[in-house]
């Protein structure tokens, strides 16, 4: 498949990046931040994300979504990422949704329409280690009566605080680092014995640590089967990390935008430092990294809409190059911004931030390096 957007996709393109620049600018996330609300998004935004298609965007038509598929949730991410606008659309949209896709059908009828009218929010209960580990489960699920009792630490919830239900990956066999022996369960964050401490990160995105402590779950709760969560989990994160791909590529994308304009306009012994060689050829050479981070990104995107057996190996290699570009982009901008793009004055700094969290989220590049070269066989 050709690694361009089709005219829907480009229309698609058109109307986030014009919401997203009307409705959630880079003001609404300092006010955000300068504020500490304590949601950490604007509700009224999500709302009409919802209207607009996008918290639907991967919940099929029968459940009221736009089922638009993952190209069309990777835009609509990346026009967030140019405007850093904080929303539970990666928590939600897109791991809620990808997750419940595997649920039986009663939850998906009870939970996808919610997802698709932005009245329900989910964040995924699964990291428990210093580094994104996917198999590093130590949470157990005892059976207890009809169902299980849920014991653990989360100590990174996305959206966590803020969550109506917890999808919690727990082990119910088998012993820590193994794939085997996973479930998923639909968790009730009210629910008796469940925890939650907010935690705000570097770039003013919230998380939470989650602890559960003699959590009653039913067997209904299950999502898919007992102890082959982790299959789910995977493809879950693979949305997951191809979307976070698509918002790096956005953070990149303005914060070389924003570094070129500054070029054009200071001046430096009497002439614009835009016409300097040296800061041409960074300028060149970031924009080219950029253009390779879009190919990887738009093909691991399109991977994931055709069901290929290749998708995991084409997300890991997005997720390591957007990952980086997104770090050299917003050093680059710092550095050719000067003294001045060390200040809170300057929105620059606010990109290198969320560069840096959405770098480490979901496995950072050497995580996916390792990944891809282990897929590849070496």
């Amino acid at each position: 498949m050709p690694l361009t957007l089709t005219e829907d996709q480009q229309m698609i393109r058109d109307s986030a990046e014009g919401f997203f620049r009307d409705e959630a600018p880079v003001s609404q996330h300092r006010q955000l931040r300068d504020t500490k609300d304590p949601t950490g998004f604007s509700r009224d935004t999500w709302g009409k994300m919802a209207e607009m298609g996008f918290a639907g965007v991967l919940v099929p038509e029968a459940h009221g979504g736009a089922d638009m598929g993952h190209v069309a949730a990777g835009i609509i991410m990346e026009a967030m990422g140019k405007n850093l606008s904080a929303a539970p659309m990666l928590s939600t949209a897109v791991l809620g949704a990808s997750a419940l896709k595997h649920g039986t059908p009663e939850q998906q009828a009870k939970y996808l329409p919610l997802i698709a009218a932005g009245a329900h929010l989910l964040a995924l209960a699964a990291d428990e280690a210093a580094r994104h580990k996917p198999a590093h489960i130590a949470c157990t699920a005892a059976p207890s009566g009809n169902g299980f009792k849920l014991n653990g630490v989360k100590p990174f919830v996305l959206d966590g605080h803020v969550a109506d239900t917890l999808i919690v990956a727990a082990r119910t066999s088998g012993d820590v680092g193994d794939t085997a022996g996973i479930t998923l369960f639909l968790v009730n964050p009210q629910a008796d014995g469940v925890k939650i401490d907010r935690r705000s990160m570097v770039d003013s995105r919230n998380a939470a640590r989650i602890t559960l402590h003699d959590v009653q779950v039913d067997g209904a709760d299950v999502l898919g089967t007992v102890g082959e969560g982790h299959a789910i989990l995977e493809k879950m994160l693979d949305a997951g990390r191809a979307c976070l791909s698509a918002e790096m590529l956005g953070v990149s994308g303005e914060a070389f935008a924003r570094t070129v304009d500054y070029l054009k306009q200071r001046e430096q012994f009497g002439q614009k430092i835009g016409s300097f060689q040296a800061l041409q050829h960074r300028a060149a050479h970031l924009f080219c990294e950029i253009e390779l981070a879009r190919s990887a990104t738009l093909k691991a995107l399109q991977a994931l809409d055709e069901g290929s057996d290749r998708a995991p190996m084409y997300v890991s290699l997005a997720k390591a190059k957007a990952g980086d570009v997104a770090i050299l982009a917003t050093n680059e901008g710092v550095q050719m911004h000067g003294g001045i793009g060390m200040t809170d004055e300057y929105d620059i700094g606010f990109y290198m931030k969320r560069a840096r969290a959405a770098q480490e989220t979901f496995g950072d590049s050497s995580f996916h390096s390792d990944r891809l070269a282990r897929t590849l066989g070496y």
